[in-house]
Formats: structure tokens, sequence, C-alpha cells
């Protein structure tokens, strides 16, 4: 008790959130989404997806870098004031609490409204006769001739096992030997594989766990020998190779680390789930293998729940329940094109006014139609962009070969290194480069995060440059249901700061200045510190001041200092950080003109806006970076400035909307921990409905910080 206590007096006396602390508040606020009364059932099942995936990815980056520095004796002191033993304890010890809480939530809310939904989870024991048989078959033709039982012994060395697969641990003897020693085999079962066997009932449709089948009928892969024990087993791996992400990995130990693992076959296991009652000789054969301690093994009770909620997904999808999965709201034409006629080309639009999209309440389809006439444009004489993720079956791939086919100059920056997309986006990049498009694979150990669309177009006796800069990806699925925004103009400005930045990404060139564009990683922290300064002097000189910003994360000590300062001085500050926020709001004496609040609910909020009140002339800037060392250090990022009149107001409507909200905010209290927004008898606000019906009035009068 008295360890807890002085962890927890050192969480409290510190200035910063930990990070990883944080982050695990932002899963209960996915999870409260699969609790609301006002979702859609299938919409909790996303939610609950949600979560574990985002637990996974949590285990194998945030967990994994934690473990980077205790398998290698480095020192790390956490934001809370910790060191990496203790806080070891308090992270694991807290990732206990939510696992718990998803567990509870399952078997408690989410298990017995299955039948309700017209389906449920059944084991192979709960099956009619005929619906046993049909397992069996499928056992036998299916699964039977893709498994390979694996032994661990004397003679056979530990087998690689799979980060995330479900694996069978099995232990057998020989039959009539009593003095046999025990033997432990693996069965992997493979990911190509669907999650649950379908049968069709006249009332409902079963899910029957493909572990449950296996587990039915194991016997046929150990004849002739005695099964002591059967155990499911799940491991997550450290997956923290992409090394310039560890915000908090110092360069020195950034080198030794790239050294390191180059002779690490696999990352080491930092999570173990295990089924309830699973064999203690297996367990302390993988705790001495895998080098873990208690906490790291997570125990799902299997009479109750089922290992790792992403199977949801099989059955969210499934068209028998396409009909009750709530359909999308379809998108309304943006605030800037209201007027724009139907016979006007999009380039005749953009010749004439800047033009902002907002995503999903507009649709990405006017970037793709520029794009892809910009590839059949005989007057297009070169493309230029940056991608980071694409969509499967990509139209913004499909325009890019196109119009390499058609002969024109084609510049793709394509970022490898874009966590968990590596594979995709290699596979998209060659495609491209054997079509004839000049293809950059990311610019040495930085990651290229920025966001940006260049199009040279021959008309008359000059030349026009069309360019798109946005938060977002490239990306046609995501962009209905990330919330996102970009800007397409023809504007001299940005195009000549565009120009000079991909320049300097594609080639050899620095150059000095640009007037519209914050570039990272050279420019972007001490620009956005001395916006932030300059509002702190408004406010000590009387001035009208304040600042807003809306990103998803919220980690770089620096930055955080100066908010602190400005808020010292009496500047107002509203910060809207969707998940990791390191800042504490509202201590006395250190952030009482901060206020935060998070938006989680039907869209994943990825919008990045920063506004200064300059004294009543707002500067507003947009685009792709977070708050966070990597965007500042180790990614190649960029903000722009918006500058038009029209898209000015309709990003601080964006801003006051956002504040405005009553239905998916959720407050930070200055422990770190947060609390739904109290409607205070106001009617509901909810940003991702109200977006849609957004009118060019409510544009023009809005007004923040009055």
């Amino acid at each position: 008790m008295v360890e807890t206590d002085r962890i927890a007096a050192l969480i409290e006396k510190s200035n910063l959130i930990s990070r990883d602390l944080s982050w695990l508040q932002f899963n209960y606020r996915v999870l409260d989404q699969a609790k609301k009364s006002r979702r859609n059932f299938f919409d909790k099942l996303k939610f609950m997806a949600i979560t574990s995936s985002n637990l996974d990815e949590f285990f194998m980056i945030r967990v994994g870098s934690l473990y980077n520095y205790i398998d290698y004796n480095k020192e790390r002191v956490d934001f809370s004031g910790l060191r990496e033993i203790p806080f070891k304890k308090k992270l694991l010890g807290e990732v206990r609490k939510f696992f718990d809480a998803q567990a509870e939530h399952y078997a408690g809310s989410i298990r017995p409204g299955f039948r309700k939904h017209g389906f449920d989870i059944l084991r192979v024991s709960d099956l009619n006769e005929d619906e046993k048989q049909s397992v069996k078959d499928y056992f036998k033709k299916t699964i039977f001739p893709m498994l390979t039982p694996m032994v661990y012994d004397s003679y056979h060395t530990f087998p690689l096992l799979v980060n995330k697969l479900l694996i069978f641990g099995v232990i057998t003897t020989d039959y009539g030997d009593e003095t046999a020693k025990k033997r432990l085999s693996f069965i992997q079962i493979p990911a190509n594989l669907p999650r649950f066997f379908e049968i069709y009932r006249e009332d409902m449709l079963v899910f029957v766990p493909i572990e449950e089948i296996i587990r039915t009928h194991i016997g046929k892969l150990f004849r002739n020998i005695n099964i002591e024990s059967v155990s499911l087993l799940r491991i997550t791996r450290n997956g923290d190779f992409t090394l310039e992400e560890s915000d908090d990995i110092d360069a020195n130990f950034l080198e030794e680390l790239r050294r390191k693992l180059k002779t690490r076959r696999t990352g080491r296991v930092v999570r173990l789930e295990l089924e309830e009652n699973a064999d203690q000789w297996m367990i302390r054969i993988l705790k001495n293998r895998w080098h873990i301690e208690d906490d790291n093994i997570f125990t799902i009770n299997k009479e109750n729940n089922i290992f790792d909620y992403t199977a949801f997904w099989q059955i969210i999808g499934h068209n028998e329940f396409k009909n009750k999965v709530p359909k999308l709201h379809p998108p309304v034409k943006p605030i800037s094109m209201l007027d724009v006629g139907s016979e006007e080309t999009i380039f005749e639009i953009l010749k004439g006014r800047d033009v902002m999209l907002h995503h999903p309440y507009n649709s990405i389809d006017t970037l793709l139609e520029l794009l892809e006439k910009s590839a059949d444009d005989p007057n297009v004489l070169s493309i230029k962009i940056t991608i980071y993720r694409l969509a499967k079956d990509s139209r913004v791939t499909a325009a890019l070969l196109k119009a390499a086919e058609n002969g024109k100059h084609v510049s793709v920056l394509f970022e490898v290194k874009a966590r968990f997309d590596e594979e995709n986006n290699l596979k998209e990049a060659k495609r491209l480069q054997e079509a004839g498009c000049f293809v950059i694979y990311g610019i040495k150990e930085l990651k290229t995060h920025t966001k940006l669309l260049l199009i040279v177009r021959k008309e008359e006796d000059k030349v026009t440059r069309y360019i798109h800069m946005s938060s977002g990806n490239y990306n046609e699925t995501t962009s209905r249901l990330y919330t996102d925004w970009g800007v397409l103009t023809t504007n001299e400005v940005y195009a000549h700061d565009v120009s000079e930045f991909f320049n300097a990404i594609t080639g050899h060139s620095l150059p000095t200045i640009y007037k519209y564009l914050i570039t990272a990683p050279k420019d972007m922290r001490p620009q956005l510190i001395e916006l932030i300064r300059n509002e702190a002097e408004n406010a000590k000189k009387g001035l009208k001041s304040g600042i807003i910003i809306k990103i998803n994360s919220l980690q770089d000590k620096q930055t955080i200092k100066e908010l602190y300062k400005a808020s010292q001085a009496g500047v107002p500050i509203k910060l809207i950080v969707r998940g990791i926020c390191c800042l504490r709001p509202g201590r006395e004496g250190l952030s009482e003109n901060v206020q935060v609040i998070s938006i989680v609910g039907q869209y994943l909020e990825h919008s990045r806006v920063y506004y200064f009140h300059n004294n009543g002339d707002p500067k507003i800037y947009g685009g792709s970076a977070d708050v966070m060392v990597r965007s500042f250090d180790r990614r190649i990022e960029s903000l722009f400035m918006v500058v038009d009149p029209l898209l000015k107001k309709e990003i601080m409507n964006m801003l006051d909307y956002n504040l405005r909200d009553n239905v998916n905010a959720y407050v930070m209290k200055e422990d770190g921990s947060y609390e739904m927004k109290k409607p205070n008898d106001e009617e509901p606000f909810n940003i991702h409905k109200r977006f849609f019906k957004l009118t060019k009035e409510e544009v023009e009068k809005v007004v923040l910080f009055p």
C-alpha cells in the first residue's frame, strides 16, 4: 500500500499527464460508445471491435516501446515521474482494469443481446446433430488440412508463434507409460480462415468460433497418445520496429536500438492472453521462455467470453444484417460551392474561388474528379502528390496510372513506413513505378505524413497550378468515416509554397521561407510557439486573445510549457484533443484558463486546426500535424494558413460546433480522467449530425472569443 500511495503521489505531483495512461482513458471513451443506449446494437459491436484492435496496437507499440528500455537496461522517466519498472507495473495494472471493464460489458450487456438481434455465438456442443455433422465436414475438408501441430521438446526447438493469432497449447503423454514426460505442442489457427463457421437456422444465424471447432476435433491431430490438457492462448509481440515513431526515445539510444533489433528475429512477447484454467505447466514454460511476469498475463473466461472482439467484424459485415447496420448519411454540397452550376468544370470553379471540403459531410468525389479529369486532360502537364494511406482498389492510384499512361509527368512521394499499411503501400508504389511514375519511397529516417497535391495545367498562354492541402489521407474509404478537411485552390502564393516544398522533399533544395506554409521537421515547433507567445503578449497588454486547437494528440513538452505560460498570462485556451493529452488542464497557478474536451462518436475525429485570435485578426492553420515530438522532429509535415475570408469563417464555425457539442464531448479533468459533457438543459447538439445541416448564413455569423 505504501508503494501504491507513493506512485499515486508522484503522478498527482507531475504537471504532465502520462501519455500511455492518457491513451487508456481514450479507449475508455471508445468503450463508452458501446454502452450508449442511443446506439444501434451493431454499432455497439463495432465499438467493441475497435477497443480490441486499439488495445492490440497499444501493446505492440506503446508497451513494446517501454520494453525496449527494460530489455536493454536503459533509463526512462515517464511524464508521470515514474521510472520504467514502477511505471510498467502501474501501466499494466491500469490495462487490467480496462480489460476487466471490457469483459464485464461484453458478458453483461453485449452477449445477452445476440438472440434479440437475430444471431448467436454457440459452441459445437450447443448444436443439433445435423449441424454438428456440418461442422465435422467443415473441419475435415477445410480446417484439418491447414493445421500443423508443432511439438516443443528436447528434440524440437521452440516454434515461432505468430503475433495475434489464436493458438492452442496441447500437453500430451504416451499411453500406458506413467513415467513418460509431458510434451507441449502448439497449433496455430491460420489467419486466412474465417473466425466463425456460419449455420443458418429458421429463426437466426449461428456463428461457431473456429477455435471451438478445432477443440472439439483436436484428437484427430494427436492419434494414439494421451491428451492431458488443451489451452487456448494468444500473444502480442513488441511491434515498435518503426523507431522513428518512438517519441520518447533519445537519438543515441535510437541508433543503438536499430543495431540491436537487426539481430532480433521477432518482437518480444509483451502480453499473453490465456483462457481460464489453462495448464499451469505450460504457463511456467511460456513465462520462462518469454521472460514475462504475471502482470503480462490476461485471463479470458471461456464460458462467458471470447478472445479478441475484432471477430465481430465478420458479424457486422454479414449480408444478413446489412439492413440492420446504420446507413451513412449522404454527403452534402460544400458551403463554398453552393452556388456552383452543374455546367462548370472543376478547373473553372477553382480558378474563381478556393473550395473547402469537410469530410465526411462533403464528398471526396470533388477531389477525385479533379484527379481523374487531370489524368485525361491533354492540357495537364504534371501531377505531384504525397501518399500516406490509400483505399483498396484506390481511385487515386487508378487516376495516377492513367495520367502516366497518357504521358504526363507523375511524381509520387509514397510513405512505405505508414504503420500497418506497409505492405499495401509497397504494392501500390510498385504499380505506379512500373507504369512510369517517378516514385520516391520516403525520406531517410523521416516519415512523410504531409498531405499535398500539385497539378500543373497549361491554359492558353500561361500555366495554372491546382493545389490541394489536407489534414487527411487520399483515401476514399476513410473519408466516409473520418472527419477531415482540406482546401482546393489556384492561389499563386499557395502554389509557390507547395512547389517549393515538393522540391525540398523530392530533390536537394532548402527554401528559406514560406509565406502560407509551416513545415516540419525544421520550423513547425518554433513557429507554433511564436504564435502562442503572441497571444500571451496580447493578453499582457490588455488586448483580445485566445487559442483554440483541434488535434488528435497533444504530447510535445515544449509546446505544452508555452500553453501553460499563455494560460498564466490570461489567454483563454480551448483544446479539442481526441486521443492522448499530456497537458493537465485547470490546475491552480498553472492552467486555470485551459479547457480540454475530447469528441468521440460516430465518426473518428481526425481534423487538425490551429486558431489564434490575434486581437481580432485571426490566424488559422490546418494540416496533418499533431502537437507531438514525432510530428515536429521525425516527420515531414506541413500546416497551411487559411486566407480566404469564407473559408476562415467555415473553420471558425467548425471549432464553434465542436465546442458546442454536448452529445459526443467528454471534458478532461485535472487528474487526467474524463466525464461526459453535461448539457445543462440545452438541446442535444451532435456535430456528427449538425454539419450535414450547415448553412452559409450560420457560417457567416460565427464569432469566436466575442
